[in-house]
This record gives C-alpha cells, sequence and structure tokens, in this order.
C-alpha cells in the first residue's frame, strides 16, 4: 500500500484549480506512513480556525485529533495510524468568524451511512471490482454517437421497482443488475439513464439535492455494487449515463454550505448564491477550488465507475443571473449583461476536460433557452456539450398531442415548427420525469379520448418521436402506459402488463426501438439538414404529415406517415422519391399492439402518379391515430 500524502505540488495544483484527481489526496484514505497503517484525513477549510476529526473512535471529541494547517493552502491533514476502512467519521469546524461551529460531512466522501444519519465512512473504492468491460471501454472510445442509435430509459432507481414482501424496500444494485438490465435490454434500449445516484439526505428531492458528491447513495448498496451494475450493464452492450447536478447543493448543516463559517462553496451574496425556488445554494464557479471539486468529480464517475455520459442538470439556471428572479434582484455581469460569465467558463472548461480524458463519453444540457452553441465546440465558440435536450419540441409536442382531434387541425404549427431549429443543436428528444409529476398527468393520462384511442394517441406521440431527427429519451413507466403520475415513493404499476392495452403498447416501444437501431436512415443523419425532407405538412384539415428521413447513403430512405384524427382514411396518396414495391416496415394500429388492425396488407406499389411534387405516389389505406412506415424494397 503506497504513501499517499499531500505534496507541495499537489497543493499548488489544488489551488491552481487543476488537480483533476484531488479525490486521491482530499478526503479519507488508508495509508501506510512510515510503516504505520492508518487513514490519512485532508479537508480543505481556509477560514477555519480549528478543524479536527470526530468518529467513534474518539468518541465524537474534536478535542482528540485536531488537524493541521498546510501553509496557506487552505487545506488541513491528519493522519492517524490503526484506523482503518469501515470507521465513520466527520470534521468538526471551529471558524475564525463569529464563533462559528459545526460537524461537517467529508465533501470527498465515497461511502456514507443510510439517510437519515449523515456520517461518512472511511472506504477504499480501489480493487473492490474486478472491471470485465474493457471491450466496451474501447468501443465506445472510438464510437461516433452523433451518427449511432441512442435510445435511453431514464430511470429512477428508488422507484423502478420495491419488493413489497420486504417492507416495500428498495432494490440492491445488484438485484437492479439482475433484473432492469434484461428488462432494459429486451425493450431495445441502448442506454439508462439514472437520476442523480450521488449520496442526498431527503428522498424527494429524487436525488437533485446532493450532500456526497464522490458517493453512490447507499440506498441501494456498497460502492462496488454500483460497480457491478455498471459493468453488468456494459457486457450486455447498455451504455449508463447519470444526472450530475453543479448547478446547486442543498443547506443542510452538515452539507456544503457555509463549510468554514464563511461561503466557501457558494457565493455570499444572495442574488448570485441562493436559488429561492428550490431553497438551495448555487456554486461559486469563479474560485479555483471549487472548479476543480466539480471538474475532479465529473471525471471520478467516469475513471471509477465507468461511467458513459454525464447529463448536466439546470444548466439555464447556471447561465443566466437573472435566472428565475426578478428586477432588483440579480447582479449583472462586468458588461451590465444576464450572463454568468464565471458559469460559462466552468461548463466550457468541465467540457473541454471531460473529452479530453474520455473521449467516446457524452455530456448532455439539460438546457430550456435558446442559448446558441449550447452542443458547439468550444473552439467554434460553444459551450462543448455532446448533446441537449429538445425541451422546444417535447413542450410543443405534448400541448399537440393532448388535444382533443377536433382541434389538433388550427394547431398543426406545434408539429412543425421544431423543423425550423431542429439542427442547430445536436439533441434529443426528451419524454422525461418532469413531464409525469406536479398534476402534469402521465404520458397515456394526457392523451385525449376513451381507453382505445388514449393507447392509439400514445403510440402515434411515440412513433413521431422516433421519426423526428434527435436522439431519445423515454421516462420509465411510459413505455407501457403507467396511469398515475410517477411517485419516487413507489413502485412502477407493474400489476398493469397483465392487461393486453398495456402488453401492447410496451411491445409496439420494443419494436420502435429494434427498427430505430437496425434502420440506418433513423438515426445516421440526425443533426444535418439532409436527413429530412417533408412530404406534405400542409393537409392540416385532416391531420395528416408524411415525411422521409434518410441515412448517409441517400438511397436508404424510410417513408413516414401520420394520421392524427380517429378517423382511417381510403385511397390516401402521397408522392414518394422512386417507383417499385414499399413495405410496410411498422403500423402502430397492428392488432398485437392492441390497434384495429388496419393496414396496407404489408406493402403497396408506387404508381406513376404524380403527387406533392415527386413523380410517384403510394395510394394508401391511414388507420385513424396512427402511424406507418414504408421502406422500399
Amino acid at each position: 500500500m503506497k504513501e499517499r500524502v499531500l505534496t507541495d505540488f499537489d497543493l499548488h495544483l489544488i489551488g491552481e484549480g487543476t488537480h483533476y484527481k484531488n479525490y486521491e489526496k482530499l478526503g479519507a484514505h488508508v495509508v501506510e506512513v512510515n510503516g504505520a497503517r492508518g487513514v490519512h484525513f485532508a479537508v480543505w477549510a481556509p477560514n477555519a480556525k480549528k478543524v479536527s476529526v470526530i468518529g467513534d473512535f474518539n468518541h465524537w471529541d474534536g478535542k482528540k485529533h485536531p488537524m493541521k494547517l498546510l501553509g496557506d493552502s487552505g487545506i488541513w491533514e491528519i493522519f492517524i495510524p490503526g484506523l482503518d476502512e469501515g470507521e465513520l467519521y466527520k470534521f468538526e469546524v471551529k471558524s475564525k468568524y463569529r464563533g462559528y461551529k459545526e460537524q461537517k460531512t467529508d465533501p470527498f466522501a465515497f461511502y456514507f451511512e443510510v439517510r437519515p444519519k449523515t456520517a461518512a465512512i472511511v472506504y477504499n473504492i480501489e480493487n473492490k471490482h474486478k472491471w470485465q468491460d474493457a471491450e466496451w471501454i474501447e468501443m465506445r472510445r472510438k464510437k461516433n454517437w452523433f451518427e449511432s442509435p441512442v435510445t435511453i430509459y431514464e430511470v429512477h432507481l428508488g422507484s423502478w421497482m420495491r419488493v413489497p414482501e420486504d417492507n416495500n424496500r428498495f432494490l440492491t444494485y445488484r438485484e437492479l443488475a439482475d433484473k432492469l438490465i434484461p428488462y432494459t435490454k429486451e425493450l431495445g434500449f441502448t442506454h439508462i439513464e439514472l437520476l442523480p445516484i450521488s449520496e442526498h439526505p431527503l428522498d424527494a428531492s429524487w436525488g437533485y439535492q446532493t450532500i456526497g458528491y464522490f458517493a453512490p447513495t447507499s440506498r441501494h448498496g456498497k460502492p462496488e455494487d454500483l460497480m457491478y451494475f455498471v459493468d453488468k450493464c456494459h457486457q450486455n452492450e447498455i451504455g449508463v449515463i447519470i444526472d450530475w447536478v453543479p448547478a446547486h447543493f442543498p443547506k443542510d448543516a452538515h452539507g456544503l454550505g457555509y463549510f468554514d463559517g464563511t461561503c466557501l462553496y457558494e457565493h455570499e451574496d444572495p442574488r448570485k448564491g441562493e436559488h429561492r425556488d428550490w431553497g438551495t445554494l448555487i456554486f461559486n464557479y469563479g474560485r479555483n477550488e471549487v472548479a476543480n471539486y466539480l471538474i475532479s468529480n465529473a471525471l471520478f464517475w467516469l475513471e471509477k465507475y465507468h461511467i458513459d455520459g454525464l447529463r448536466v442538470d439546470a444548466v439555464a439556471s447556471m447561465l443566466y443571473l437573472d435566472y428565475s428572479r426578478e428586477q432588483g434582484d440579480w447582479i449583472p455581469n462586468i458588461y451590465g449583461g444576464n450572463e454568468n460569465l464565471e458559469a460559462i467558463d466552468f461548463l466550457k472548461k468541465f467540457n473541454e476536460v471531460v473529452h479530453r480524458y474520455h473521449p467516446g463519453v457524452l455530456t448532455i444540457a439539460e438546457e430550456s433557452t435558446a442559448w446558441p452553441g449550447v452542443s458547439k465546440p468550444t473552439y467554434l465558440g460553444g459551450l462543448g456539450f455532446s448533446m441537449k435536450w429538445n425541451m422546444g419540441w417535447m413542450h410543443d409536442t405534448l400541448e399537440y398531442f393532448s388535444k382533443d382531434p377536433i382541434y389538433r387541425k388550427y394547431h398543426a404549427n406545434n408539429l412543425t415548427f421544431s423543423m425550423l431549429y431542429a439542427f442547430s443543436e445536436n439533441f434529443i428528444l426528451p419524454f422525461s420525469h418532469d413531464e409525469v409529476v406536479h398534476g402534469k398527468r402521465s404520458m397515456l393520462d394526457k392523451m385525449p379520448g376513451d381507453m382505445w384511442q388514449k393507447f392509439a394517441n400514445l403510440r402515434a406521440l411515440y412513433g413521431y418521436m422516433y421519426g423526428h431527427p434527435g436522439k431519445k429519451l423515454l421516462f420509465m413507466g411510459s413505455e407501457f402506459g403507467q396511469w398515475r403520475e410517477w411517485n419516487f415513493d413507489e413502485s412502477l404499476d407493474w400489476h398493469l402488463l397483465q392487461y393486453e392495452p398495456h402488453r401492447g403498447l410496451q411491445r409496439f416501444v420494443s419494436d420502435l426501438n429494434r427498427l430505430y437501431k437496425t434502420e440506418p436512415a433513423m438515426h445516421e443523419v440526425d443533426f444535418q439538414w439532409h436527413g429530412f425532407e417533408w412530404i406534405d405538412f400542409h393537409d392540416s384539415d385532416n391531420s395528416v404529415i408524411s415525411f422521409i428521413r434518410r441515412a448517409k447513403n441517400h438511397d436508404d430512405f424510410l417513408v413516414f406517415i401520420f394520421n392524427l384524427t380517429p378517423v382511417p382514411r381510403f385511397g390516401y396518396r402521397i408522392g414518394v422519391p422512386t417507383v417499385g414495391f414499399y413495405r410496410e416496415i411498422l403500423n402502430s394500429d397492428s392488432e398485437i399492439y392492441w390497434g384495429g388492425n388496419i393496414g396496407n396488407a404489408g406493402g403497396v406499389y408506387a404508381d406513376n402518379v404524380p403527387c406533392h411534387g415527386r413523380h410517384h405516389s403510394l395510394n394508401l389505406i391511414l388507420p385513424p391515430l396512427s402511424v406507418l412506415i414504408f421502406k422500399p424494397a
């Protein structure tokens, strides 16, 4: 076991903000010093008058193990011989100011007690798991994800499935590996995205109010159990994306807030340092040590847990100084604008560092404004993210599909407007957890009509999502038609799968994913205009739209037709590029999906009848509330 003690060079890099493995030096580490085995503790608290390590080993007495301040670095350290893994500990911090004294959890702890307890646990995460995913990691490094299928199953681990016969407890990471991975693979998703799994005290925050940035939540097991889960995903060719939350942190007394009796991690002025909507604090991105803390944390998840992507939460709240603030409740930047220049620099640096050290890893922005170049490289003036959630598309599409079909002809713009900006960013089309909570209703319950129409509408909606340019994301439960809104405190309603309509919807999502992965026209050209052509978007009276998706090989294309009223249409003609037989490769009205089984007997031949400015056309039967996909033979 190598000696691991802070050096002057470590202190220099931490102060400079470029120590991207500071988690190997700060926090608690089992080491040998001068032949003695014990634990080395280190913490950054520059405005403390005294810092001590407290724990069961000294009866939580701050007088027993005072730490030593290393020069003017602001870092305190101590080596305590005889300690080992499993020790509970905190830092007792006394400030130079106002007599402040508080017991703080370690910002770099790798493992915590199960909430509501709040102590960190000395834990060595090295060599706890023998990784078997080298083939996946090498594939990921070489992969062009922009031209590859990316279809994401978004999951909250605490409520995907529970164990009702055992006091409704959570599944462990290993149980999730046995149940969630086969299910995701059977559905055909390429990635699982986990709502935040870093340690958090409050279940109701869904993980978005993090205390332990370097610790996977102990609700589901130990760190090596999460490693096992990720490894199993990779062995089953499923990528793992995690939600990462550098936008804010909670005010809990044992957390990062007011850490050494001053605003150390957060801005001092509440007009820059507090999200009043969320009751949380905002990181001071302009401080080297704080930016370093966050960037090294991002790299930590990629290196130690082999995570494949970071979806960055609430990016809009980071970019704008006046985000959700009234006039007079924010401070303009040095140029008088509302842009948070320090946060912008931080996000650019984060993306540059992640992509430099981990090519093939995705960074994804949840960003809801028209900020330019979110998913453009920083050398072209962008923020450097790989991809961005298309919140505008999501809002407009749900607005359209929630309308009674009799009114849809007045709202056709909701479906077509997205194509004006569809290629301005590398978009992901999200139907996420945020759309099925707080009175917004579940995806199925948003749909108008009777029960048959609700399911038909939802199948058509998912068909539109998979046909539209952009990668895909769907929140758990939406794939089989959960009736209730998502409840973080309960399992999904798996009993619904005993009923044919729900099984049919689930089968439809599975078939969509398989088609999406096997048809290059559906995924190869998502971010340039030449992957998409309208056939017709003018028939708003009948609420019928049609378009073509093309692969990089321009001759490889698919034809999509949507009938978004409950009226079947016979003899409906649409123009197509070529003659020949067009096979009907997907019909959302098929009886296997609980549809009415109206269709085109497996396909039709193109006629030499001009239509929609094209020389050839198809004479079709359009089922009610449906999507049809045709592929030329």
